[in-house]
């Protein structure tokens, strides 16, 4: 297993890390997880040098922590680290921060969480957690010995994310999604050095897009199987993360032992600036062809927002390319009616057809009548 600073702390972390959100599961069902295969899989992980386990409140419906706490029986606590996430959106008051964070620990069967992170941090709910003094709150976890050290998971843009840095010197680590697909999306490439350059260790998590890219469809498939060197797509994604030296560490939310074995294989031959020029043009490709599927050319430069009746243009667009470029439809439409992932009054629509938009969108897309396709094709029943 290769090792890497992580961030200023005295202590190398393992080039992979346990993802403990996606854990085999019993008759397709989420939150009834396959205990014994879960628990082999992490101690294998932890045997062959893996020493981060990322777990969190929400995952596996609440039930991710406890198979966690259970796979660290016998002697695996003391080999690795733990890392879960305060449930920031279940939080309406001050004392709710106390309440989770000691429920976590009884879930774990730990004293200590080793690396606490506020988790999902986003426009919305970090003004909320901080103006409840989570700061201050988890100082005095630190200090009492609950928590090691503290830091974020992170999905917004950019500009909330520096906001969120720059809001507090004692940060230790931040969790970013980062893959080849998504260099400009959320914190991107530009967070990425941004907070190594603060000092802080930098988790990828989704190094994979959620196994999206490692069962490409056919166009990007021929593009692999012509590359100079033979790897798998899943192997091509990690290697692209690993390969940059800001990375400290990469999650991988694996639900086989097959998958496990892979993992960490491939980390064990990682390193960073370890791919040509020449293979990362093949991945250039490969991204190039997946975007090249979308049914909408948009790039998500925003120059279209805000839209006058409310209605989120980029955020509807991506959710009907990633239905068509990655085949989840089923996936998308479900995130797209459900009133979170984004909100009923920015649907599509949502749309007058006002076109003011088409005034402004450098790629001279007709929004309005892509916004009521994509709104339709999302609506669908399956």
């Amino acid at each position: 297993m290769k090792y890497r600073k992580f961030g200023k702390l005295d202590w190398k972390v393992s080039a992979l890390g346990f993802g403990a959100m996606r854990l085999p599961v019993i008759n397709n069902e989420f939150p009834n997880i396959n205990k014994p295969e879960a628990i082999k899989m992490m101690r294998y992980a932890i045997d062959h040098g893996v020493n981060y386990i990322d777990t969190a409140y929400f995952y596996h419906r609440g039930n991710s922590e406890i198979v966690v706490g259970m796979a660290l029986q016998d002697g695996y606590r003391e080999k690795v680290k733990i890392a879960t996430k305060l449930p920031c959106i279940e939080v309406k008051s001050a004392a709710d921060f106390e309440r989770l964070l000691n429920e976590q620990l009884k879930k774990l069967q730990v004293e200590k969480i080793d690396f606490y992170l506020l988790h999902g941090l986003n426009a919305g709910e970090w003004p909320k957690v901080r103006d409840f003094g989570v700061l201050k709150w988890a100082e005095g976890a630190i200090a009492d010995g609950r928590i090691g050290h503290l830091g974020f998971s992170f999905h917004d843009e950019y500009k909330i994310f520096q906001e969120i840095i720059d809001a507090y010197d004692k940060w230790t680590l931040c969790q970013i999604q980062y893959n080849y697909m998504d260099e400009e999306t959320q914190a991107g490439t530009l967070g990425l050095k941004y907070a190594h350059k603060k000092g802080l260790a930098v988790v990828v998590m989704e190094p994979i897009r959620g196994g999206r890219i490692a069962n490409p469809p056919e166009k990007v498939a021929k593009i692999w199987a012509s590359a100079p060197v033979q790897m798998t797509p899943a192997e091509w994604a990690l290697r692209w993360v690993w390969n940059h030296p800001e990375v400290s560490l990469v999650l991988s939310g694996m639900n086989t032992m097959e998958q496990v074995i892979e993992n960490v294989g491939y980390a064990e031959d990682s390193q960073p600036h370890n791919l040509t020029a020449d293979e990362l043009a093949v991945i250039g490709l490969a991204r190039d062809t997946y975007l090249s599927l979308g049914p909408v050319s948009c790039t998500g430069c925003k120059y279209c927002m805000p839209c006058p009746n409310g209605v989120d243009i980029p955020r509807v667009f991506e959710f009907y390319n990633e239905a068509l470029i990655y085949n989840t439809a089923a996936q998308q439409r479900r995130m797209y009616s459900g009133g979170r992932a984004i909100k009923n009054e920015e649907r599509g629509d949502q749309c007058i057809k006002c076109e003011i938009c088409l005034e402004k969108c450098p790629q001279k897309l007709p929004i309005p009548e892509l916004l009521e396709k994509a709104h339709k094709y999302l609506m669908l029943k399956e």
